[in-house]
């Protein structure tokens, strides 16, 4: 096959894989605003409303196996039009939610839009991987990455106008409300989410009809491993993925990365009010972190592999993250803090684009399973949050409360210095790489 030839086949294949991946940044992104407006809908505590994340993320944790089984028994581009339907089924259950303003359904909706999610990621990501060679994966990931924190930028300005329109004003409303008239502010409130998630559901479904009638070339992951590799001889001598321990690593990496993604992102809101900031504001914080990892994956295609390789890019935004949460730690009785924890999205931005390779590179014939257990580690979303959550919600007389930047930090810390420790040396055991 001739280079333009190639182009051109790896060109329409990626041009789908960017745009699921802006899917993938509007729906999990929501959840940024999805967590103070149930805490505005319901009264929830920090810990109550961050099973908004938890909802979400575990999904990952269930469905990536069955969903790496999925794509072997209906291929790529069944797969992701199955999933786009799924996402549009989750996104209706928000409908009868509100109607019956119940949270626990509301949370049913999310399982299953991350359920939804796990089946395309697990497809998307090995996908971008293996259509070009393995040391500009990051660029391409980078290049898709890019249109999913866009995504993520505007949907906390789109889902925060329409859901928290004068969040401060019905807050004051219902504190001063007879019972009566605060369950009709609410019941108000709560209806917001029928027309967007509505439209959500059809753009879904528009996009699975598109892609039905759309040519993808089917890849075949095994075959273009061993092509892509001269590590396949070694690789072909292997006959369990218990095999590859840097693959498990790579795993619990994407768990601490994904941790101290949401962190940064979902949670920084919360954050912000904790310094005072108010609702109406910091509803928008969320697109901050997001504009800063924007940056990040813009100096990524210039700069990977080009000037720096994946792993350095990784231990550049490891060590970067451990300085930012510290300096916010450090910063915390000034709002400027808040800056800090959105600077956290630039350390947050090279990571996937790095981790993922690094994950499955050299797996051979193991490289779809492998895949599916890097995407199951996206579960450190679902808990690093509730453990942030649990840390804040203690009561802070007694002697056992925990200061919210302190919980923050004490949360968050562990991820970067793991990352760190991956991209120096987890890579590599194993697989006797210098």
């Amino acid at each position: 096959m001739s280079e333009s030839s190639f182009k051109n086949e790896t060109l329409r294949p990626l041009i789908i894989i960017v745009a699921l991946f802006f899917i993938f940044g509007f729906v999990t992104w929501a959840n940024g605003t999805l967590i103070p407006f149930f805490k505005l809908s319901f009264g929830l505590s920090n810990t109550q409303a961050f099973f908004v994340t938890f909802a979400s993320y575990i999904a990952y944790f269930f469905l990536a196996l069955p969903s790496s089984w999925i794509l072997r028994q209906l291929g790529f581009k069944n797969g992701i039009i199955i999933g786009l339907l799924i996402l549009g089924l989750g996104s209706l259950l928000f409908i009868p939610a509100a109607a019956q303003r119940s949270f626990p359904l509301f949370l049913g909706g999310i399982f299953i839009q991350g359920a939804a999610l796990s089946l395309l990621q697990t497809a998307a990501n090995p996908y971008l991987t293996i259509i070009g060679p393995i040391e500009s994966a990051a660029k391409r990931i980078s290049i898709a990455g890019i249109f999913n924190k866009f995504a993520g930028m505007i949907v906390p300005v789109i889902m925060g106008t329409l859901f928290l329109k004068n969040a401060s004003q019905i807050e004051q409303k219902i504190q001063i409300a007879s019972e009566i008239e605060k369950q009709t502010i609410l019941a108000d409130v709560l209806s917001r989410v029928n027309t967007p998630y509505i439209v959500l559901a059809i753009i879904f479904s528009a996009f699975a009809l598109i892609i039905k009638f759309t040519h993808l070339p089917e890849v075949e992951l095994d075959e273009q491993e061993d092509m892509d590799t001269n590590f396949s001889s070694k690789t072909n001598t292997k006959t369990s993925i218990l095999q590859f321990p840097h693959l498990f690593l790579g795993a619990f990496c994407i768990f601490m990365y994904v941790a101290a993604e949401v962190m940064a992102g979902d949670i920084i809101g919360v954050y912000g009010k904790a310094l005072g900031i108010p609702a109406d504001t910091a509803k928008y914080l969320t697109s901050v972190t997001l504009f800063s990892m924007l940056i990040g994956y813009v100096v990524g295609i210039f700069a990977i592999p080009r000037y720096i390789s994946q792993e350095l890019a990784l231990r550049i935004c490891a060590i970067l993250g451990i300085v930012f949460c510290t300096i916010a730690f450090l910063s915390a009785s000034s709002q400027y803090s808040v800056l800090f924890i959105a600077l956290l999205g630039l350390s947050n931005s090279l990571m996937w684009p790095a981790i993922f390779p690094l994950g499955i590179h050299h797996l051979g014939k193991f490289t779809k399973t492998g895949s599916a257990i890097m995407i199951m580690g996206i579960a450190g979303g679902a808990i690093w949050p509730l453990l942030y959550g649990y840390l804040s919600d203690l009561p802070q007389d007694g002697g056992l409360g925990i200061p919210f930047h302190i919980a923050f930090y004490v949360a968050i810390l562990p991820c970067y210095l793991y990352i760190l420790f991956f991209a120096i040396k987890g890579h590599k055991i194993g697989l006797n790489l210098k």
